[in-house]
């Protein structure tokens, strides 16, 4: 795995996630010991000051994922507002995980479901 990106989550983003993985079961997401990490290790500005190029929660993203060279456009949301419509990702998915707090050009490695590693990389966000 290469070095990890800089993050950067709003100040909502970070308040709303610990939140989220503190009332989760353990077994309701495997996973929050990354996205835990991610939170630890983001800059956390406030929302205002939040730059318009980076991933936050409800943003719409368009990703490039490889190896696939698929590219995907979705938007990042709380595990409740999945509904079974297109176009969403929970950020308990660890797609969702990888796309927090990055910014438009950067590229993350990110442990995929089977033990293999995906490398997401951010093509536009919008709001």
């Amino acid at each position: 795995m290469s070095a990890l990106p800089p993050i950067t989550v709003s100040t909502l983003d970070c308040d709303r996630l610990y939140a989220l993985l503190d009332k989760l079961p353990a077994d309701a997401f495997p996973d929050a010991a990354a996205l835990e990490a991610e939170l630890g290790r983001a800059t956390v500005l406030e929302q205002a000051d939040m730059p318009a190029d980076v991933v936050t929660m409800h943003s719409t993203t368009r990703f490039l994922m490889t190896p696939s060279n698929k590219e995907f456009e979705l938007t990042l949301c709380f595990p409740h507002e999945i509904d079974g419509t297109t176009g969403k990702v929970s950020v308990t998915a660890p797609v969702g995980s990888a796309l927090l707090g990055l910014s438009v050009g950067q590229s993350i490695d990110w442990p995929a479901p089977g033990g293999h590693e995906v490398k997401v990389k951010i093509l536009s966000v919008s709001r």
